[in-house]
């Protein structure tokens, strides 16, 4: 398998490389050339596979589906990095992502089981001991650089602390994540682990990530890379969980499920998409915004309009607090028929001439309901609160404020045709403070994270600016030669 570039680099590059990149020399972001396709015969066997759930099916799930795109690690290596990855002990259940069903045809898709409580552990754990895996066979090192609105952050350095020849350079909005959220990050004082909040919000942070990433001399000499949903294995990763959603929601191969997706910067529904290209039988991919709905202007209207930091509101889903989807590129590179210059034109130059761009009045914008199908809503902090106290006084389930989100815009999108699975994003306990006042009593706390708002912390606050993170990287890391 070769992977290419979105925006037309005539350069083509395996797994391993681009595990260790991050974006691609002309900026755009890696796709495979193809995307395998799963048959009747394929998917049936897949089932088996994962055997409902039982202990290790997951994990031999995850197997199948990334053997598909990684042919340049040994198949006995790859299986036993899955195997590493995906056990009851890491994740608390053999299922590692059990549905919960609400009601007859709505289900809730549990992926908060992990180190961090945040879906983000599901494909950061994996990435992890692939990077650690891959740099201990070319004896080299690697500094991450990342970027998080809250659950990215503290899902990578957990998955990266004490690993061998890995730093982390972890980029966030200063005071804009929840106090749980920088208690996990800023508490950890592992030597490996660099946290930096950047004085403004979230896309200040990812504009860092892009333009270090973009300076191909630092990027090399310092070994730059991502653990962003840039990073085309954490989006690999993530595809596995739609797969062993739907073998838990149906009972037959011919049946058709759709998700709805809590989404601000696209990654975790750009894997469905994977998946449904791949041919998993999805219905509906369902966008859930919250008051930053870049992504449902683009669905209802083909749109594309990047909102300025003023205009980026602080909500109660602060993960989803982001006015520009770095995945997005992805989506519409497939869109638009895998037209690289045309990608590089909207993404590259019209996007840092104008901000935004409109392909409303083209044919092509038709088929994100039609051919893929994508539909979207938002919500609102009013509509957070209700769905959390309704759900939780009709099912007795606590939710977090972007499954919330989730859920409410689901309920707009319900019919008859398919289940509806809500992709969970994360525990309650991250958002305590919504919950309080939708609840009037706490969320449950995990036993490990008592206290943790309380615990010392170790964190550098910076001002938006791309040198003086350059500066302060070279300050803590030897020059590659």
């Amino acid at each position: 398998m070769r992977y290419l570039s979105t925006r037309g680099d005539p350069g083509r590059k395996r797994f391993c490389e681009i595990l260790l990149e991050g974006l691609a020399p002309d900026g755009g972001l890696y796709l495979p050339e193809h995307y395998p396709q799963v048959d009747a015969t394929k998917l049936a066997r897949w089932r088996q596979v994962f055997n409902g759930g039982a202990a290790g099916g997951y994990a031999a799930l995850a197997f199948e589906i990334l053997s598909l795109y990684i042919d340049d690690i040994p198949a006995a290596d790859l299986r036993a990095l899955c195997e590493k990855t995906y056990t009851q002990a890491v994740y608390g259940t053999p299922q590692i992502v059990p549905l919960r069903k609400l009601e007859t045809g709505f289900c809730l898709e549990a992926l908060s089981n992990g180190p961090t409580l945040a879906f983000k552990d599901m494909a950061m754990q994996l990435l992890g001991n692939l990077f650690e895996y891959e740099l201990g066979r070319r004896g080299e090192e690697l500094n991450i650089l990342g970027a998080t609105s809250g659950d990215t952050g503290s899902a990578a350095e957990y998955a990266m602390r004490g690993k061998r020849g890995v730093r982390v350079f972890m980029l966030s909005p200063h005071g804009r994540m929840s106090p749980f959220q920088q208690a996990q990050m800023f508490s950890l004082m592992d030597e490996n682990i660099h946290n930096i909040a950047i004085e403004g919000v979230f896309d200040d942070c990812q504009d860092i990530v892009k333009n270090v990433s973009n300076d191909l001399g630092f990027k090399r000499v310092y070994r730059i890379g991502t653990v962003n949903s840039i990073n085309w294995a954490r989006l690999l990763a993530q595809v596995v969980y739609y797969f062993a959603g739907y073998f838990q929601a149906t009972t037959k191969d011919t049946e058709k499920v759709s998700f709805t997706v809590p989404s601000g910067n696209f990654g975790n529904v750009c894997a469905g998409h994977v998946a449904r290209q791949m041919g998993l039988p999805i219905d509906k991919l369902v966008v859930a915004t919250n008051e930053n709905d870049v992504l449902d202007e683009f669905f209802r209207t083909g749109v594309y309009r990047v909102r300025a930091s003023a205009d980026t509101h602080e909500t109660s889903s602060p993960s989803m607090d982001i006015s520009k989807a770095s995945n997005f590129e992805r989506f519409v590179f497939d869109l638009l028929g895998r037209d690289g210059a045309r990608v590089k034109a909207l993404f590259g130059d019209g996007l840092s001439r104008t901000g935004r761009f409109d392909i409303g009045g083209e044919p092509a914008f038709a088929e994100a309901a039609g051919r893929y199908g994508f539909r979207s809503g938002k919500s609102t902090h009013a509509d957070r609160l209700a769905t959390i106290r309704d759900v939780f006084e009709r099912h007795g389930v606590m939710i977090d404020t972007h499954t919330a989100d989730g859920v409410k815009v689901a309920r707009e999108h319900r019919d008859a045709a398919a289940p509806m699975i809500v992709l969970e994003t994360a525990l309650p306990i991250k958002f305590a403070e919504t919950i309080v006042e939708a609840l009037g009593r706490q969320p449950d706390r995990p036993p490990q994270f008592e206290g943790i708002e309380q615990l010392p912390k170790r964190v550098k606050v910076m001002t938006a600016d791309t040198a003086a993170v350059q500066a302060y990287i070279a300050e803590h890391c030897a020059p590659h030669a």
